[in-house]
């Protein structure tokens, strides 16, 4: 019933859209590792800005909850079964890692956090943030150091 966090959302996507998302990141690594450090750190940056699937989803639900509290107060009652369902999505993606609005994200391109995360270290190993890191690294500060850069 539950689904591993870090990998529930690849996990309820259809094969052919994870490939394609895949694909996409590694063009993305492809095209930078020809690219200079200051351009690369210009995709980093937008990396950083760069909205996953749960930041779209959350923001979604609540702003489609609060529409349908709203229109509940102001037009009809009815539309109390947007504001109740809108939140049972979101526990069943909590729960499961799968909601409806989930396979249209997906299909328009959204990257899960992990998956953003593995074009962003690329990067950083393209760009040598972790040339100084020793091979043995017996500190777990010198570690974290290493991939925080």
């Amino acid at each position: 019933m539950f689904s591993e966090t870090a990998k529930r959302v690849a996990a309820h996507t259809q094969p052919d859209i994870n490939l394609r998302i895949e694909q996409q990141t590694r063009a993305s690594i492809e095209f930078y590792r020809e690219q200079s450090i200051d351009v690369i750190s210009q995709r980093l940056q937008q990396l950083d800005e760069e909205w996953d699937t749960e930041r779209v989803l959350q923001t979604n639900f609540s702003l489609f909850s609060s529409l349908g509290v709203l229109l509940t107060a102001r037009v009809h009652r009815r539309w109390a079964w947007l504001a109740l369902g809108v939140p049972t999505f979101m526990v069943q993606h909590a729960l499961q890692g799968w909601c409806p609005p989930l396979a249209v994200l997906r299909r328009m391109g959204v990257r899960t956090a992990r998956e953003i995360d593995e074009e962003r270290f690329a990067l950083k190993a393209i760009r040598g943030d972790f040339d100084d890191l020793p091979k043995v690294v017996e500190e777990a500060d010198a570690l974290l150091a290493a991939v925080q850069k």
